[in-house]
């Protein structure tokens, strides 16, 4: 997107930037640069480092892939939560939007994404070796997971993932179940609201 020699460059990279986020157009990335261009300097300076905080700072889990500022996530670090509850996201925004119903206590794997053989997207493009390896090793030492719920988009994607990932779990836990449909067949988990999410936690069934 360009406005020719109406705009600073400087203007002109920050709404291209800008347009880049998802969600963002082009009319509304020119808005949110002339707010900030509106803004008092302490509060744009404040967003600004802000970004290169959370860039600097943050990093994946070392055990579930969630976005964590330390080594383990606050959840992974939570000795109250159930070790062989099990639930399997595809995105660290799905994890969130089901912590904010406040009603599953166990743990999460973070898949950063889902399989799609038409996008060249296998089983070596997400966190699924690592999943496998943290379900053997709970077993090994003596805390077995006893449920996997896989918490998939409501999509083909996610149906193929989670079809998948029954196969290759199904000999390694004694229950693997999946959250009810609660949401639109395409819809994204982490928009969902949370009486939808809650009903479909606790509605979750069998994989057959």
């Amino acid at each position: 997107m360009s406005s020719g020699a109406a705009l600073p460059s400087s203007v002109e990279r920050l709404i291209e930037a800008l347009s880049r986020l998802p969600g963002v157009g082009p009319r509304t990335a020119e808005r949110l640069a002339f707010h900030l261009l509106r803004t008092p300097e302490p509060e744009a300076l404040a967003l600004a480092g802000a970004i290169s905080a959370m860039r600097a700072n943050t990093r994946p889990c070392a055990i579930c892939g969630h976005v964590s500022d330390e080594e383990l996530c606050r959840i992974c670090r939570d000795t109250s939560r159930d070790l062989g509850l099990l639930c399997v996201v595809e995105e660290a925004l799905d994890l969130v939007a089901i912590e904010r119903t406040g009603a599953f206590r166990g743990r999460y794997h973070v898949l950063n994404g889902a399989l799609s053989p038409m996008s060249g997207i296998g089983p070596g493009q997400l966190r699924m070796k690592e999943l496998f390896e943290r379900v053997d090793a709970a077993t090994a030492e003596g805390n077995p997971v006893r449920e996997v719920i896989i918490a998939t988009n409501p999509s083909p994607e996610g149906d193929v993932t989670l079809l998948y990932l029954q196969e290759r779990l199904g000999t390694k836990v004694p229950s693997i179940t999946s959250m009810a449909r609660g949401l639109p067949f395409g819809a994204d988990l982490q928009y969902a609201d949370t009486v939808t999410i809650l009903r479909s936690l606790e509605e979750r069934r069998g994989v057959e």
